[in-house]
């Protein structure tokens, strides 16, 4: 196969989501994805994001919260928006960058009125369930969606 495709996830903080897609493609998806994720603002890594992870054997507690101007520089063939915010804050992407949107509702919020730990946890197994999901249909996903350019 040729090139990986350079996949962005985007989100509002990088603290939560996009953290958790680019974990799970670097885990499931790294013969033909080199993903990155980063955030319109800096929110730092969330420790119950990291935990659901860890719960699904996937390691991101070396990740940190990137801002976009650290990744700007790179050609990526696509961005992913995963929250509202990011993808209607998002800039253009010059040359052959195409921008998607797959929502996922937010964790932390989720789970800001949980009874208990375990309960909020589940808010975010939820999500994390939601976007491995996401990412194992990809490449496919990219390839036929009506990205804009």
């Amino acid at each position: 196969m040729g090139n990986k495709l350079k996949v962005l996830f985007l989100c509002t903080g990088n603290s939560c989501r996009s953290q958790m897609a680019e974990g799970w493609a670097r885990h499931l998806k790294k013969d033909v994805i080199e993903p990155y994720s980063a955030g319109i603002e800096i929110h730092g890594l969330n420790p119950t994001a990291v935990r659901a992870m860890a719960e699904a054997s996937v390691d991101i507690s070396g990740h940190r919260s990137k801002h976009l101007e650290e990744v700007k520089h790179i050609d990526f063939d696509y961005v992913i928006t995963v929250c509202d915010h990011a993808h209607e804050s998002c800039p253009m992407f010059p040359g052959k960058t195409k921008v998607i949107h797959v929502g996922f509702d937010d964790p932390p919020r989720l789970a800001k009125d949980a009874a208990n730990e375990n309960e909020a946890l589940n808010c975010y197994r939820r999500v994390r369930d939601q976007i491995r999901a996401f990412v194992e249909n990809l490449p496919n996903h990219l390839l036929e969606s009506g990205a804009k350019e």
